[in-house]
Order: C-alpha cells, then structure tokens, then sequence
C-alpha cells in the first residue's frame, strides 16, 4: 500500500496498491448490476441484513470491494500509537464498529486472517455440498474458524448496526463481544448501549456514512468517554462534514490524511458518471481517482483537541498512514 506521511485537513493522494484478487474479482461470472438508489449509487441494501454474510461476500467480490483490507491495517496500526497504548494501559480496549454489519472489521483486525481469506471461507461455504446449511450452524463453524485464528492482542470489539440480523450473526459467531441492532438516526441510544459506550476507546466506521450522518455521531458522542478517537473511511462522493461538526461539539477535532483508499469498482458506467459528477460538484478532481474506475474513500481521524492534542493528532495521522 502506498501511504503519504503528509496530514493536512484537504487534499487527496494517489490509490493505494490494491490487494490480491480471485479470477471472480477480477470481473469473471460478474452478477447482474444492482439498482440505483436516488443518489446514484448501485443499491446492495438486499444482502446486509441477512441471517448469514454469504450473500454479502458474494455480491461485494466480484467488484473487488476491500475497503475492510485498508481499515484492518490502518486500525491495527491506530492501536499501536501511543494514546491507543496509553489507554489499554489504563483497561482493556474497546473499539465500537459502527455499521458493523456482518462484524467484517473485527473478523480482520482481531484474527490472524485477511480479506481473501473471508472471501474464500465464505465461497467454500456457498458452495453446492454447504449451500443447505444454515445460519445457526454457519455460526458455529464460523466460531471455531475464528477462535483458531484469535490474535493474542484482540481488543474488545463491540458492534452498532440497525440490521438486526447482521447483528446477532456477528455475536453468534463471536466476532462481537456485544452487539447493539439500533438506528441512531431515528431513537436514541438504549440504556445497554450508552453504558457500553463509555468504556470505548476508539470508533471505526469504515463505510457506513452515507447511510449514517451527524444525527448517529452526535447521539453517540454525547455518551463517548472525553478521550475517545474516531477512524472514519469516507467515500470522496459524501461529505463528513456534519460528522466532524458533532465530533467538534463534543470537543474532538478531526483532520484528514492525503492518501485516499480503494473501496470497490464501479458496477457500470452509469454509477461511475454519478460518481464522477458528485465529487466535481464537491470541488474535487476524479482525475486518477474515480474516473479511473473505483470509489474512493478518504481517511478522517478524530481525537481529543486539548493542546497537546492539537499536535499529537497529525503525528498520530502520519504514523497511521505510512505505517
């Protein structure tokens, strides 16, 4: 992966070296191209509330979706800076996914396994002899898979999602220590899910804004520890800008690495023209970038904005970027 050391709050880089893909990924036996939401955007809304993550898997690879591949290592690479380290020091971590779906974030940043291998697990699974098997027994294969594959320095992993079935899917197969199946945008928090949030020491959100926006992170916010950080993947097509003003009311302040990320291939040429068209109208060159082809998303970072805060966020950036 190519990362620049460079943070700053506009800007963008050149894509990172994708990962490796299946002849599948690739664009062989590629499925029917989804519907388009309002906005322009293919609609996969069908396969993330299932009772299992199989159609989830076979829907995204074929468009080489990997935006979980960069989030695993940039928040392995978050918990290892020193205000992440500090703060395992003083208890045991917590990290809250939000939009966590079928728990694919912690799948990958607290086992010892990669995106292709989920790819693969999951199409070996769906294949014709498993294809009978269902959810319940999916999880308890899915719990053995992963407890083989535990890292030693797993932190506690905690999941928010109004997808009630990607939910309980994730507890079950034990990839959430606690799972919470609520819609921030519409109720506030439940009383379980504001006292597990101030034991949390980081929230990720690596592709769910868009569908969530600064009503979710203002509700969450107002129950967040004060030192709490924030690592949010963001398609350069949807503004972050009412997240990072509610991060900011909370006294957070959020910068923006230069290096941009790869999420997936566009599904046809009308999604990549909308896309083309979203991020100009935003004052933002495709250039190499969407007119190439893919989405991209853009790294946001958020931590406490005391004085030393103001100049350890960039640093602790610049460490997470280029590793």
């Amino acid at each position: 992966m190519r990362s620049d050391r460079h943070a700053t709050e506009s800007g963008t880089g050149r894509p990172p070296e994708a990962p490796p893909t299946s002849p599948t990924a690739r664009g062989r036996d590629r499925p029917a191209v989804p519907p388009k939401k309002p906005s322009g955007k293919s609609s996969f809304d069908d396969i993330y509330d299932r009772p299992d993550p199989r159609g989830y898997y076979r829907a995204l690879r074929p468009y080489d979706y990997q935006i979980p591949h960069h989030a695993q290592t940039l928040v392995r690479r978050l918990l290892g800076t020193k205000p992440l380290v500090a703060a395992g020091e003083r208890g045991p971590l917590t990290v809250l996914d939000v939009c966590c779906s079928y728990g694919v974030n912690a799948a990958l940043f607290n086992h010892t396994v990669t995106l292709q291998d989920l790819y693969r697990h999951y199409a070996a699974l769906d294949s014709r002899a498993d294809a009978g098997t269902g959810a319940a027994r999916l999880a308890e294969i899915d719990r053995e898979y992963f407890a083989e594959r535990r890292r030693y320095d797993a932190v506690r992993s905690l999941g928010l999602d109004a997808a009630g079935n990607a939910v309980a899917y994730a507890e079950s197969a034990g990839l959430l220590d606690e799972g919470f199946a609520e819609n921030l945008e519409r109720d506030e928090p439940s009383e379980e899910l504001r006292r597990a949030l101030a034991d949390v020491s980081l929230v990720t959100v690596t592709g769910g804004v868009g569908y969530i926006t600064g009503r979710t992170f203002a509700r969450l916010a107002a129950h967040l520890p004060d030192r709490v950080w924030v690592l949010a993947l963001v398609l350069r097509t949807v503004s972050y800008d009412d997240i990072s003003a509610a991060l900011t009311a909370r006294g957070l302040r959020t910068v923006r690495a230069d290096t941009t990320y790869v999420q997936r291939r566009f599904t046809d040429p009308e999604e990549q023209h909308n896309a083309v068209a979203a991020v100009t109208a935003a004052g933002l060159s495709p250039e190499g970038l969407e007119a190439d082809g893919r989405f991209h998303a853009q790294l946001y970072l958020s931590g406490p904005a005391e004085p030393s805060g103001e100049l350890l966020l960039p640093e602790v950036l610049a460490e997470v970027v280029s590793g």
